[in-house]
């Protein structure tokens, strides 16, 4: 089995709102059937990526959710679906989404990469004359 690591909760946030988008358009009602589609299919997306992350982490993952939190606050625009309720819980989750990926990445890479440390020379060093 493999260990859990710190940076997988927010798999699992993802995974929350993924399934409130999936469910988006029964709870809240939404009436653009454009924008149930596209909420409905996006959170299955998320939540399947989210679930892989989980259990076995990889960098296309974080991509994929990040690309698909960018889509959801386009996707308004691109598919017709602006000013409309829907329109407002796709930004909303997409950014919350999107930022947690990209935060994902980011802690992950900053794990594996030792803060860089510039050496600084006695000869460069300013100091009393």
């Amino acid at each position: 089995m493999r260990t859990w690591r710190r940076e997988s909760v927010l798999d699992l946030y993802n995974l929350a709102l993924a399934a409130v988008l999936f469910f988006s358009p029964w709870l809240f009602k939404l009436t653009n059937s454009t924008g149930k589609m596209d909420i409905w299919a996006s959170g299955a997306a998320i939540a399947a990526i989210s679930l892989v992350a989980i259990a076995a982490y990889a960098n296309w993952e974080e991509w994929a959710n990040f690309a698909l939190g960018l889509w959801l606050v386009a996707s308004p625009w691109l598919l017709g679906f602006a000013h409309t309720r829907a329109m407002h819980f796709s930004i909303g989750v997409g950014v919350v989404v999107a930022f947690m990926a990209a935060l994902e990445l980011w802690l992950v890479y900053d794990g594996t990469h030792p803060a860089h440390q510039d050496q600084i020379s006695p000869s460069t060093t300013p100091g009393p004359h």
